[in-house]
């Protein structure tokens, strides 16, 4: 149960903070998808998720 928790609050966070994100390049690097359907735009970010993950799991490590 912890770890749903903790997933949706890293999702609520993640989106919030996408219009900063992808000033830095995220959200737009290769494998990450952006696609328009039912006149919403969708994104599915691969790419941006795996070296975020790869960051986070390094700073973990550090402390």
């Amino acid at each position: 149960m912890k770890w749903f928790i903790a997933t949706v609050i890293a999702l609520f966070l993640f989106s919030g903070a996408m219009p900063w994100l992808r000033r830095l390049g995220i959200g737009r690097l290769p494998g990450d998808f952006n696609f328009r359907l039912f006149g919403r735009d969708w994104s599915i970010p691969l790419t941006s998720t795996i070296l975020l993950s790869l960051a986070a799991a390094l700073i973990a490590r550090m402390l």
